[in-house]
């Protein structure tokens, strides 16, 4: 079931303020529309504003159309992954863009509506692509999980996932496959709680939480999609327009950081910000998923 929080846009305040849209502002691109709550913000405020919106998941796509459809005077959605974004623009003929926004991460809604494996709440097959052609030579967890060596299992859930028992995980992945496929989510899950301690079931996240975590990252590459995607748009946004990247997981937060402050030395682009914006106290308590967000702003100046 979608939760309530699935909607509310993460810093939704934050960004439409250091964005700073002015009224010769014509392109917003929105690089991750998920449900459109950002778009139908900067409609509201800002109706002569054309928006771009990008994303890989169909379902949050249609349902941002139907969120826009009533707000917006003039938008276009175009499903593919935010790597694409200069063919994107290309196809539409656009040159630059005046605003950028990514909001990285995937929302509650995305885990929750499909039946990809996401969640480690729901017995699912253990897919985790966010690609919607399950043809022959698509990567999923189900792959990894049950054909890739010890030590790239251990890799991918200590980098991507933090995972503190990311070797006891990864031995007992594979002395579990040895007698047979690890095919579900479920199936999974128990493979991490026989692996892990008893008092590593009772902390503040699900135990699953981290693996889960990591094999998503891993199955879509998530962490070069968005170094390609953060160039990209970059090199689309047009001199004195503004970027908002909003990051979840430190890995993605520094990518971030990382070209944000390269970008600076090479005296590209101004930081807005030199410490992350956090959400506040009042939006954690409504909308828990805000809590890890970080806000990074930065200005093109060339």
């Amino acid at each position: 079931m979608t939760t309530e929080t699935s909607h509310i846009p993460v810093l939704l305040k934050e960004v439409i303020d250091f964005l700073e849209f002015a009224p010769e502002d014509k392109i917003f691109l929105d690089a991750t529309l998920g449900a459109g709550g950002h778009s139908a913000e900067v409609c509201r405020k800002f109706p002569f504003m054309r928006i771009i919106g990008i994303d890989v998941d169909e379902t949050s796509a249609k349902i941002a159309e139907k969120n826009l459809a009533g707000i917006c005077k003039q938008f276009e959605i175009k499903i593919t992954n935010f790597r694409n974004l200069e063919n994107v623009l290309s196809e539409l003929k656009i040159a630059e863009v005046d605003k950028v926004l990514f909001d990285l991460g995937m929302s509650s809604m995305q885990i929750d509506s499909a039946t990809r494996g996401f969640s480690f709440l729901r017995d699912e097959p253990l897919l985790m692509t966010m690609n919607n052609d399950l043809s022959e030579g698509t990567l999923t967890a189900y792959e990894i999980v049950n054909g890739w060596p010890k030590e790239d299992l251990r890799q991918i859930l200590k980098e991507y996932g933090e995972e503190s028992f990311a070797s006891q995980i990864a031995d007992q992945i594979i002395k579990e496959r040895k007698n047979h496929k690890i095919e579900t989510t479920f199936g999974l899950v128990k493979v991490i709680i026989d692996a892990t301690p008893e008092f590593y079931h009772h902390g503040r996240i699900n135990p699953a939480t981290k693996t889960f975590q990591a094999l998503r990252i891993a199955v879509n590459d998530e962490l070069n999609a968005i170094k390609e995607g953060l160039e990209q748009a970059f090199h689309k946004l047009k001199k004195g327009g503004r970027m908002a990247v909003i990051s979840f997981h430190s890995g993605e937060d520094r990518i971030v950081k990382t070209f944000f402050k390269q970008l600076k030395t090479d005296d590209k682009a101004i930081l807005i910000n030199k410490k992350p914006i956090l959400a506040t106290l009042e939006e954690i308590e409504a909308n828990p998923r805000s809590r890890s967000a970080k806000l990074r702003v930065i200005e093109k100046n060339v």
